[in-house]
């Protein structure tokens, strides 16, 4: 089991009040390469649901988060950003949804504090809109600390109802192709053929697996990788343990620490459902991947979700994605090697 220490850890929880210098949060990115590989279709016309879609092209070399934004993670961003909370970026529902309090005033004189639950920190946030998503990855890409929410990748410029957040441009494959190539790194939300591909695709047939497994058969819910080894998700079946976690119906990211997808990501099918870019029919922005209260054909490639972009709900979170410079790319890359050799001797 990974552990990823961001502040410390008491028995009241970890508390992360504005202004008190708690450091950076590192976002653990996985390289997703081999660039200019194909699509193939997905949608409801192909053993799934939601309109018929070429997905998982994709041109550029980009990185992507390992695992789902967990509450600590989103802990932190709520810290540095939202002491008054003008884009209400926290929802009451998380103090159960994913362990993150908050209390105080709101007011600069008296700002909001939140702490997170131990026992949440390393689990999806969730109860979190596509504009949420979007401001956490502008906070990003604008170094974290007071860094914007409102410019970066996405312009939002204040966007908080469902027809501004559809307005929201979000970044093309050109423009996307230029930033991999330039000084800077991007964090943005995943589009819908970045995560396709770092879920599905097989690099080497050039394939892509029906679920986010590395496998063409429907996983298991065996935390212990006892049962379908490397093949196991977090998913609802209407008979045996539900929630699977000791009464959490989340699971500890990475908890299936066997069942990666082809690029080494965890937890891309089941948990919560991710928000992507597209707009998949008329005002709705997409999502992707299945969650621990549907069935388990909501992970399959073909299935292709959609929500309001302010809608929040116990089973959704997200992921994001990473277009970096070049140096950065060939550091993950070495660092990514070592790791799939070390889980596939962990296999054997």
């Amino acid at each position: 089991m990974r552990e990823r220490i961001m502040a410390v850890v008491g028995m009241a929880g970890i508390l992360l009040a504005a202004g008190s210098g708690v450091a950076d949060i590192t976002i653990d990115t996985i390289p997703v390469g081999n660039a200019g590989n194909t699509g193939e279709w997905s949608g409801e016309s192909y053993g799934g649901y939601g309109p018929n879609r070429i997905c998982g092209a994709v041109d550029y070399d980009f990185n992507i988060g390992t695992y789902e934004v967990t509450a600590g993670e989103y802990t932190a961003f709520l810290t540095a950003v939202a002491g008054v909370d003008t884009y209400v970026l926290y929802n009451p529902n998380m103090s159960y949804g994913s362990g993150i309090s908050r209390s105080g005033g709101g007011t600069v004189g008296n700002p909001y504090t939140y702490t997170v639950d131990p026992a949440f920190v390393h689990r999806p946030v969730n109860y979190v809109s596509w504009g949420d998503a979007a401001r956490f990855t502008n906070w990003l890409t604008n170094g974290q600390g007071n860094g914007s929410t409102e410019t970066g990748a996405y312009d939002l410029n204040g966007a908080m109802t469902d027809d501004d957040l559809l307005a929201v441009v979000v970044p093309s494959a050109a423009q996307r192709a230029t930033w991999s190539t330039g000084a800077k790194s991007y964090f943005l939300l995943t589009s819908e053929d970045e995560w396709y591909k770092a879920a599905y695709h097989d690099s080497e047939s050039e394939a892509y697996f029906d679920y986010p497994t590395s496998s063409n058969t429907a996983p298991g819910r065996d935390m212990a990788e006892t049962i379908n080894v490397g093949n196991n998700a977090n998913y609802y079946t209407g008979s045996g343990a539900n929630p699977i976690d000791s009464g959490k119906y989340t699971t500890v990211a990475g908890e299936f620490e066997l069942s990666y997808s082809p690029y080494g990501t965890f937890d891309q099918g089941g948990n919560v459902w991710e928000w992507n870019e597209s707009i998949v029919s008329g005002s709705y922005r997409g999502l992707r991947g299945g969650a621990f209260d549907n069935h388990v054909n909501n992970l399959h490639a073909a299935a292709r979700a959609f929500n309001s972009p302010t809608y929040e709900s116990y089973d959704i979170g997200f992921r994001v994605s990473e277009v970096p410079e070049p140096a950065s790319i060939a550091v993950l890359a070495l660092g990514s090697i070592g790791v799939l050799l070390r889980r596939q001797g962990s296999r054997r």
